[in-house]
C-alpha cells in the first residue's frame, strides 16, 4: 500500500451521476481519497465518517469498486453522502495505489503527494485526520458505540 510521501498515481474514473469523467481530483485541493466496496462491513461502518469529513469543509471522493447503481445505493442506505467514483473490475486503480484492503484512505496534496495513508478503521487515526483537515470536533468518541479498530 501507498504511504505519506509517495505519489499519488493518476487516473480518470466515472462519477456515478451522470457518467462525467473525473481526473485526478486532488488537482482541486487536498483530497481525502476513499476505496471501498459496496459488500464491506467495515466500509458501510466508516461511511458517515466521509460524509463528517466533507461536512466539515474536507474535499471527499469515494472511489468504488462497483457499478454506479450499486455505489449510489449504497450511499442512500449507509450515508456516504460524497463524491463517488465507479471503478470497474480488474480494479486496475486500487491496485495502483496497493490496496490490500478495504476501506482505504489516503490524504492527497494538490501537488500528489500522498500525505496519509490509512487501512480499515481506528479511531484515533481517523481523528488525526479529521483534525488534519481542519476540523474541530472528532469523527468518533468512545460513547459512539463504534469499535475503536476494525481491520478492512
Amino acid at each position: 500500500m501507498l504511504s505519506a510521501g509517495d505519489q499519488a498515481p493518476s487516473f480518470t474514473l466515472p462519477a456515478i451521476h451522470g457518467g462525467e469523467a473525473v481526473t485526478d481530483p486532488w488537482t482541486e485541493g487536498p483530497t481525502v481519497l476513499a476505496f471501498f466496496k459496496v459488500s464491506c462491513p467495515v466500509c458501510k461502518m466508516v461511511a458517515p465518517m466521509l460524509t463528517k469529513l466533507s461536512e466539515g469543509g474536507a474535499r471527499v471522493v469515494a472511489v468504488g469498486e462497483d457499478v454506479p447503481e450499486a455505489i449510489a445505493q449504497y450511499n442512500e442506505t449507509h450515508g456516504q453522502q460524497v463524491p463517488s467514483l465507479s471503478q470497474p473490475p480488474p480494479y486496475e486503480v486500487s491496485a495502483a495505489y496497493g490496496l490490500e484492503a478495504v476501506p482505504t484512505v489516503f490524504l492527497v496534496g494538490p501537488d500528489g503527494g500522498i500525505q496519509q495513508a490509512i487501512a480499515g478503521w481506528n479511531r484515533d487515526v481517523w481523528n488525526e485526520l479529521a483534525t488534519t483537515v481542519g476540523l474541530t470536533e472528532p469523527l468518533s468518541t468512545p460513547d459512539d458505540g463504534l469499535r475503536p479498530f476494525r481491520p478492512g
